[in-house]
């Protein structure tokens, strides 16, 4: 069994600010880039319980160098391999991810740009982009990237992240193993405690892939993407992408009936 597994902070156990995923800030970063780190290392573990020969894990956060990797192994005669910052591959954030994959699981994921599930909420980019809608939906970071697996023909079967985006999942993904870390409420978050959000992570992916309850979610012909900017010199900018165009002051809209064409917008939008 070969599993992805896309690892996020801003969904961790007890996170609530800006500066604790900022490795800019150490102080404040430290914490919960170990925390980070644990629970992608208990989403490993379980997997291996469950049967799992190889696991390939993107590091998708900001610099896409957070995860300690000294501290990521895999048992005798079993794989493990990591992928760390950004080659600007449009798959971004589920970079490698292909047909060879029998499962993708999502850890210390968040809600989306727009939301109140998490104080840290955003899409991509919070600099860019104030909200993101794909299909007329508001889209987080786990839809998209759940849309691109299903191009690929790949289920996702677990998400660990705060309690809004769970919900969220499990009305998009039927029968996905969810592990909801934390309640936003304002700019304040309710939390497990790390150690057990790592016991049920590790719990919830082995009986996530010893099930295997999901399947790709069906996708539609066409895909519509629009993104509101902030602000609105930058989506008259991004307006000029092939393909685009600018739909009100700060929103732009692309269609297309190739998904990754969306994510490639995205992609050159955030710069």
């Amino acid at each position: 069994m070969k599993l992805f597994i896309s690892a996020d902070i801003e969904g961790v156990a007890g996170i609530c600010a800006a500066s604790e995923g900022d490795h800019a800030q150490p102080a404040d970063y430290l914490p919960f880039r170990k925390q980070m780190t644990d629970e992608v290392a208990a989403a490993c573990a379980g997997a291996y319980a469950a049967g799992a020969d190889s696991i390939v894990v993107k590091d998708a956060h900001y610099s896409g160098r957070n995860l300690d990797i000294h501290r990521l192994q895999a048992p005798e005669g079993r794989q493990l391999h990591l992928t760390r910052g950004w080659s600007g591959h449009p798959l971004s954030m589920v970079q490698g991810l292909d047909e060879s994959f029998d499962a993708l699981a999502f850890i210390g994921y968040h809600s989306a740009a727009g939301h109140g599930g998490n104080p840290l909420a955003h899409t991509v980019s919070g600099r860019m982009f104030a909200r993101v809608e794909l299909n007329g939906v508001a889209a987080s970071e786990f839809l998209l990237f759940t849309f691109a697996a299903a191009t690929l023909g790949v289920p996702v079967v677990f998400l660990s992240g705060d309690e809004a985006l769970c919900e969220d999942a499990r009305r998009v993904v039927d029968g996905v193993e969810t592990v909801a870390t934390l309640v936003g409420s304002g700019a304040s978050v309710t939390s497990i405690t790390p150690a057990e959000s790592v016991r049920r992570i590790e719990d919830g992916v082995k009986q996530a892939l010893l099930a295997r309850r999901t399947k790709p979610i069906a996708l539609p012909g066409h895909f519509r993407l629009k993104v509101t900017f902030n602000k609105a010199v930058d989506a008259f900018e991004k307006s000029f992408y092939p393909g685009a165009r600018l739909v009100g002051d700060t929103e732009v809209a692309i269609e297309s009936a190739r998904y990754l064409d969306l994510l490639t917008f995205i992609m050159f939008s955030c710069k």
